[in-house]
């Protein structure tokens, strides 16, 4: 059975990262030529993060009446309207019903991935957790990612947002929290010729206003706010990409390059075990220890967890490092390919 309609269902809490997730998911599945409805309660963020839509993707209001669809994704745990669940309960063939997860590293993911959760309407919600590993459901990769970044020109691309890279300067992009602490970084930065391009949003001010008052070589541009491919080119124009959030950080690893995570703080500290988690996995996968370190003392200082340390990691090893990890990523399945048969299976079983 090969399930044609999908809705999908999103809250946009506090950033970005779950409007991106779901319209990544969205624009995938409906270019594989299945129809998509995305039910969002704030659909202002996809005026510039997509604003040509895609083929195959209607956006709705998140209470919209509507008929209840072949399958419908709740992602990060945001439960449709009552009245859709109802709507789900009177079909003559129940859809399937995901809740997508959120991405980690640590060992519950798989145990957790593909279980179900029987629901009192007769229903039962099944949990996909996106991973690392092929005992989860894998990670959002478009088909055609890999050929567009071979085919991309860096400094063209710089010149249509005006912006020129000078002979032998590396170029870093930031995206990160608020309270990051800049001023460390962007010291640590200026030691050689650098320009970092500033991801629009809050931290964006707060990173020009902790700029070193008389930098050496350091230059910082601020960036508008850019489209979902555009986002992905910024990733791909980069020698270093410092990243926050869960829809970045994936698109940090499939750029290929240096990359350091500025995770989503938690009050009861889980992001700090979400951080290690996936730190630990890197470092196994690709089986470079030294590098693995190095990474952990710069990741742990960027997050506020420890000092700088004295030394990065060194450039060609830390590529290396990143492109063997990307490599095992690329060697399984895609989210959404998974997903697609997860759910197909779940509804010929009934």
């Amino acid at each position: 059975m090969h399930l044609q309609r999908w809705d999908l269902f999103c809250r946009v809490i506090d950033n970005y990262g779950d409007v991106g997730v779901s319209w990544r998911l969205a624009a995938d599945l409906a270019s594989r030529g299945h129809a998509v409805r995305l039910f969002i309660d704030d659909a202002q963020p996809l005026q510039w993060m997509a604003p040509g839509g895609a083929p195959g993707v209607q956006v709705l209001a998140f209470d919209a009446p509507a008929d209840a669809a072949d399958v419908v994704v709740e992602t990060f745990g945001c439960d449709p309207p009552p009245a859709y669940v109802q709507r789900m309960a009177e079909r003559a063939v129940p859809p399937v019903w995901i809740n997508l997860e959120y991405l980690s590293a640590e060992a519950y993911v798989e145990r957790s991935h593909g279980l179900p959760s029987p629901q009192r309407n007769g229903l039962t919600k099944w949990f996909f957790y996106p991973g690392f590993t092929p005992r989860t459901g894998g990670l959002l990769r478009e088909p055609g990612l890999a050929a567009a970044q071979a085919a991309f020109d860096r400094d063209a691309w710089l010149g249509t947002l005006g912006i020129e890279r000078r002979a032998g300067e590396r170029v870093v992009s930031l995206f990160a929290y608020p309270q990051a602490p800049f001023a460390g970084l962007l010291q640590r930065l200026d030691t050689e010729p650098t320009l970092v391009l500033l991801c629009a949003g809050a931290s964006q001010a707060a990173a020009l206003a902790q700029a070193p008052c008389a930098a050496r070589t350091l230059r910082m541009q601020a960036l508008p706010w850019l489209s979902q491919p555009d986002f992905d080119r910024l990733l791909w124009s980069a020698d270093l990409n410092l990243m926050r959030g869960e829809d970045s950080i994936v698109r940090a690893m499939w750029a290929g390059v240096p990359f350091v995570w500025h995770i989503y703080p938690q009050h009861d500290e889980a992001h700090v075990t979400k951080l290690d988690a996936l730190l630990d996995r890197m470092t196994a996968a690709t089986g470079d220890d030294a590098t693995g370190r190095q990474m952990r003392a710069l990741w742990q200082a960027w997050n506020g967890l420890a000092t700088w340390p004295d030394e990065w990691p060194a450039s060609r090893p830390w590529r290396a490092f990143c492109h063997a990890w990307r490599q095992q990523l690329q060697a399984r399945p895609d989210l959404v390919s998974q997903l697609v048969s997860f759910c197909d299976e779940k509804a010929a079983a009934g």
